[in-house]
């Protein structure tokens, strides 16, 4: 999820909290467990401060081992080593537990939406991304800010709020799984262009009736289109190109980068005066009529490498940095 929606489960966790006895009758226990929850919350991500090496490293190890089975213990042993320290009284039994729930609901929220984490790390290194959610849910960040509005203006207790929010957010993830395990069954059956061999992915939209669909075909094409009103809708048609450029592209870092996070690759070649222009797209991310999450190699007729990014960029902003860079 985005930053502000673990932000306010963080705080709505602070306020669930209060159903412990033991940390709401501690004079300090919601503040230590607020900040705790808060700060669980958060701590995943914290793997952003890698966009200061480069795109490369980041793309390549964001939601990897800081959500995996081992960061999660270690954040929560982290964190409630350190405000069990500040706040003395707490019992530190519970305050963990609770900042081990906060920890394990962020990497359990990512695991919802499309791009997914390595979760279950080390068991395995797959990425896993259900699908279900969208990385940012209005229904699951306006629940809770008036969850946390009611509370902040003291209409109801949070012993009644958030209990009351969590358990209308639990049937929320459970109705939107069977939706997309429903809707999942029916795709090849509503889709006209249906070949044997077609592969679907459904993937959420801010519209909660709305899904995209990738088509993902054994002649390397790719439909990209949308499931509307009970319908399949397909807005793009796109064919990844087979050359000796591509398969040199993949020697590059931040191609390598790319290819460890997306399972919807496909790269285009674009003879150019000096050599090749290899780009690679992410066909889950269309926006606008583009394909924003890219990875892009330019090369000499020998293809060597002459520059190369990796990272979110429009169109014209691509074209003017592969240019700049070409001259």
């Amino acid at each position: 999820m985005d930053s502000g929606t673990h932000l306010v489960f963080g705080l709505g966790l602070g306020g669930l909290a209060l159903i412990d006895p033991v940390i709401a009758s501690e004079p300090y226990g919601p503040v230590a467990v607020l900040i705790g929850t808060i700060a669980g919350s958060q701590a995943p991500d914290f793997d952003t401060v890698l966009r200061l090496r480069s795109n490369a490293d980041y793309i390549r190890n964001h939601r990897g081992l800081s959500h995996s089975f081992p960061a999660i213990a270690g954040w929560t042993v982290l964190l409630t080593l350190v405000l069990s320290l500040i706040f003395r009284s707490v019992s530190w039994w519970h305050l963990g537990l609770w900042i081990l729930l906060s920890v394990v609901l962020h990497v359990l929220s990512d695991l919802f939406n499309s791009y997914g984490t390595q979760a279950f790390r080390p068991v395995t290194r797959k990425w896993v991304a259900w699908n279900i959610i969208h990385i940012f849910d209005p229904f699951i960040f306006g629940a809770h800010l008036v969850g946390i509005v009611v509370w902040l203006t003291g209409w109801a207790s949070p012993r009644v709020i958030f209990p009351v929010l969590y358990g209308l957010l639990a049937v929320y993830y459970g109705w939107r799984s069977l939706a997309h395990r429903t809707l999942s069954a029916r795709l090849p059956a509503r889709d006209p262009e249906h070949r044997d061999g077609d592969q679907y992915t459904l993937l959420p939209t801010l519209n909660l009736y709305r899904w995209n669909i990738v088509r993902q075909s054994a002649d390397c094409t790719y439909a990209i289109g949308e499931w509307d009103k009970g319908a399949v809708h397909w807005i793009d048609h796109t064919r990844c190109d087979i050359h000796p450029a591509v398969d040199a592209s993949k020697k590059n870092k931040d191609v390598q980068a790319f290819l460890s996070v997306t399972p919807f690759p496909c790269a285009s070649v674009l003879e150019q005066a000096w050599g090749y222009e290899v780009r690679w797209v992410d066909i889950r991310y269309r926006h606008r009529k583009q394909y924003p999450f890219v990875a892009t190699v330019m090369m000499d007729a020998s293809y060597k490498v002459m520059q190369s990014y990796v990272g979110w960029l429009s169109d014209e902003r691509l074209e003017k940095r592969l240019r700049m860079n070409a001259y």
